[in-house]
């Protein structure tokens, strides 16, 4: 039998894979793009291209003993279908039964930020705690749920998705269909649309610098970089971005009063442009309580965390 297990986080933009010995020290890790226009089986590919290459990197062959997946969007555990998935363009995919079909390996599945939150719980932010929610701020939103020490998924397994709490009725169209879902407005893929928005209008200048002048090339992450230098225009997006994500912090905390919040994804790379404005917002809604007796914090294992919780899911399945 195999000593061996891999963990899969599956994002809106990259793919990150390990593979760890049953003690969980990753012995090998890559990172591919995901290329979300490939459709379903294009992006498959690619999964099952990143599992051969870290077996390559470390030198092993044959089979693996498990091999757990984070996955986006609502998803069946059990049967291991993602309902619905819509920055990758995917709906009622059979992934589990396409991984197990070629990676002759079993698969366990579950949502992405339900295993970055079981990383920073096992591994990170939140060990030594109870109850903990991660929020991803990256291409979308999401929170995984760690209550009394369990995942919390939800009756059908949707627990979490707080990316798609409604908090401007009339605001901008979501992917999931909504209008004025919190991803929508405060996500890595909002804060690109508001830049090209601003650039557009004749402003933006800071930002379209940061991404060689090519407005094609603007993103989250060159209008964090903008921000980081001083960029005004960079700055008060950002700053908006912690507003919106304040008000949700302050539900959660008024919700589930958790021990701990973890922020995590790609947008943490630019924090410090927004936590300001997310504290006070979170100060200003939440329960005194709740709020004192919340840790409220970036990830830990930065990167890291959804790729790592999938291991240690993989290596013990709840």
């Amino acid at each position: 039998m195999s000593n061996y297990v891999v963990g899969v986080d599956i994002g809106g933009t990259k793919i990150y894979t390990a593979l760890a010995t049953i003690d969980g020290q990753v012995q090998a890790e890559t990172k591919v793009p995901t290329i979300p226009s490939d459709k379903y089986e294009g992006v498959l590919n690619r999964i099952v291209e990143t599992v051969e290459e870290v077996q390559r990197q470390a030198g092993v062959s044959g089979g693996l003993l498990r091999v757990g997946v984070g996955a986006p969007g609502p998803l069946d555990v059990a049967s291991g279908i993602v309902h619905e998935a819509p920055n990758l363009g995917w709906v009622e995919v059979p992934l589990k039964d396409s991984l197990e079909k070629r990676l002759g390996a079993p698969v366990y599945l579950d949502n992405d930020a339900n295993l970055a939150a079981w990383g920073e719980y096992i591994y990170g932010a939140g060990r030594g705690t109870s109850d903990l929610v991660y929020i991803t701020v990256s291409t979308g939103i999401g929170a995984g749920l760690v209550l009394g020490g369990r995942l919390y998924r939800g009756a059908s397994y949707g627990a979490g998705e707080i990316g798609h709490l409604t908090v401007l009725p009339d605001g901008p169209e979501c992917r999931c269909g909504n209008r004025g879902c919190l991803e929508a407005i405060a996500s890595g893929t909002a804060v690109t649309r508001k830049a090209w928005r601003m650039i557009a209008g004749g402003g933006g200048k800071g930002i379209l610098e940061s991404a060689g002048g090519s407005i094609d090339a603007v993103t989250a992450a060159t209008v964090g970089e903008a921000g980081l230098r001083g960029d005004p225009e960079a700055q008060a997006l950002f700053v908006e971005v912690g507003y919106w994500l304040g008000i949700g912090v302050a539900g959660i905390l008024n919700l589930l009063n958790p021990s701990v919040v973890v922020l995590g994804g790609g947008m943490v790379g630019s924090a410090s442009l927004f936590w300001g404005a997310l504290e006070e917002e979170v100060g200003r809604r939440a329960f005194k309580s709740a709020r004192k007796s919340v840790s409220l914090t970036t990830a830990k294992l930065v990167e890291r965390s959804g790729v790592l919780g999938a291991v240690a899911y993989a290596l013990k399945p709840e």
